[in-house]
């Protein structure tokens, strides 16, 4: 089963990552790499990136047929993804095990989702 691990963003989180040192800066992204290569080693990775900040995002829709582009989230969001990985695991509870791994675990909230299989809608 395929899973989505979300890494949120919140005031909190960014305060705990601006108040780390340069070294706790660089432990971080280490624990990441590590974090990746055990998704590799285990055959579990399927994809995973960081994300800019929600303000750097564009929204899309479309109203009365015409493309709306609005730049950033609005003003009251306080909370982004910002990142992911895609695995593939036995179930959920694995999915978990790797979620709670995350360092990003510990001072904000990482969610394990499942991802829609279309094929079990027959697409």
């Amino acid at each position: 089963m395929k899973y989505i691990i979300l890494i949120h963003s919140n005031p909190r989180s960014r305060q705990v990552f601006d108040d780390m040192t340069d070294d706790q800066r660089h432990q971080f992204a280490r624990d990441h790499r590590d974090f990746g290569q055990t998704l590799i080693d285990t055959g579990e990775l399927i994809y995973s990136e960081g994300l800019v900040p929600g303000d750097q995002a564009t929204w899309v829709t479309i109203h009365n047929g015409d493309i709306l582009a609005t730049d950033g989230p609005y003003a009251e969001t306080k909370e982004y993804v910002a990142g992911f990985y895609v695995i593939e695991c036995p179930d959920v509870q694995r999915a978990i095990e790797h979620a709670a791994r995350l360092p990003e675990a510990a001072y904000t909230q990482v969610e394990v989702r499942p991802v829609f299989n279309m094929a079990s809608i027959g697409l």
